[in-house]
């Protein structure tokens, strides 16, 4: 099979490093793009990049490389990225799936679903925590050394990428053989938001017991669930 893996706010292909691993290794073609504006490529950020043009990219990596019978994942805000990319591409998806993930309605705002501690540091063209803010909350159940590794790699996200209403999108009028994977230790995106993506998708339910970031909490079982 196909998997393309997509990174939420603040990430890049970076975070799917251990679960991209698992998969290669079960004999898997995978991508795990990073997103314009972000992680290596947030030198690049800019005004008007949002959640269409993300899923634009992602959307042409399929038709560049050629790919079909895809496994779209997205995790965090990248939910709303594929379900934007699926539309787009809709003819190269076997399966979405939604890891810990905001899939919104048009005109629905992430701040309308997720609450968060402490204001981000925002300006006209990136969103993001500040230091004392990610320090002390992000990647909470990971080990030592790995929450270190990946508080290293933390960058702003595109504003509009995150902030603005979500796009009109057919997403929600189509089927779509999907899953929904539930982090339970989680606060954000809250479960009844995570049930309504699962309801009106008929989707699959799963859950796991560990944080936000499964993909470095938990890759193995994370893994699973993705070959199942």
């Amino acid at each position: 099979m196909n998997y393309v893996l997509v990174h939420g706010a603040y990430q890049g292909g970076w975070i799917w490093k251990p679960v991209a691993t698992r998969l290669r290794a079960a004999g898997h073609l995978v991508h795990a793009p990073t997103l314009d504006g972000c992680a290596e490529r947030h030198h690049l950020i800019r005004r008007g990049i949002t959640v269409g043009t993300h899923a634009r990219e992602v959307a042409g990596l399929l038709f560049y490389e050629d790919l079909s019978d895809v496994i779209l994942v997205g995790t965090s805000s990248g939910g709303m990225v594929i379900q934007k990319a699926a539309e787009l591409a809709r003819d190269r998806i076997a399966r979405v799936v939604f890891v810990d993930a905001l899939a919104l309605m048009p005109g629905e705002k992430v701040d309308e679903i997720v609450k968060r501690p402490a204001p981000n540091e925002t300006n006209d063209v990136a969103t993001g925590p500040t230091r004392a803010d990610a320090e002390s909350r992000l990647f909470r159940d990971l080990d030592d050394a790995t929450r270190a590794w990946a508080l290293a790699r933390v960058t702003q996200h595109p504003v509009a990428a995150l902030e603005a209403p979500m796009e009109p999108t057919t997403f929600w009028e189509q089927p779509w053989h999907a899953t929904v994977i539930r982090c339970r230790r989680a606060v954000n995106p809250p479960e009844h938001h995570q049930r309504r993506t699962a309801e009106r998708l008929k989707a699959q339910w799963h859950e796991l017991d560990t944080g936000h970031y499964p993909m470095l909490s938990a890759p193995e079982e994370l893994t699973r669930l993705l070959l199942a």
